[in-house]
């Protein structure tokens, strides 16, 4: 069994927009994530991307055209050093209650099966509280929010009750080289 990285996508490699990513042109990587990943290009550790996609069932991007800018979001990382192990999406809107969409979750377990990986020895990296539910419901070892994306916001919210401790940090370049200097990765 691998140990794995469960990273959210908006908000975490690329820039969030309240108004959807619908074509490459809207995507926007940090900068800093991308030489983040690039550290972990020859780790052991399965990267696997987990991210709701509510503009699918919306009507506002067909599921192809979505699947094309996230081959296209491995493609970028592959070519500035890094890697990508998965995409996972649910394309659904909240109100359909699947069992994919975070705070659920489905993708996780999911993508957990596909690609062997142990969840108790695992991390998830997010900008949403749902992100971090998510993987504590999965049963992920160690959850970390980001301060980009919603992340800032999020900080101010109340949290859920039986919400684990997380760490915060200011982005996934910081996520990262906390957590390879204290050996969590």
């Amino acid at each position: 069994m691998f140990r794995g990285l469960f990273l959210d996508r908006d908000g975490v490699i690329i820039e969030h927009r309240s108004d959807y990513v619908r074509s490459w042109s809207d995507v926007c990587f940090y900068p800093q994530a991308l030489r983040a990943l690039a550290l972990l290009k020859n780790t052991p550790i399965k990267i696997v991307v987990v991210s709701n996609q509510a503009g699918i069932g919306r009507g506002l991007i067909n599921p192809e055209a979505a699947h094309e800018i996230n081959r296209r979001l491995v493609e970028e990382i592959r070519d500035t050093g890094g890697r990508v192990d998965g995409v996972y999406i649910c394309p659904h809107r909240p109100d359909e209650n699947c069992v994919c969409r975070k705070p659920k979750p489905g993708l996780i377990l999911r993508a957990a099966e596909d690609n062997s990986i142990d969840l108790s020895r695992s991390i998830l990296i997010g900008d949403n509280l749902t992100d971090l539910l998510a993987g504590q419901a999965a049963g992920i070892g160690k959850l970390a929010l980001v301060r980009t994306g919603i992340g800032e916001e999020q900080t101010k919210h109340p949290l859920p009750d039986g919400m684990p401790a997380f760490d915060v940090f200011a982005d996934l370049s910081q996520a990262l080289q906390v957590m390879i200097h204290e050996q969590s990765i």
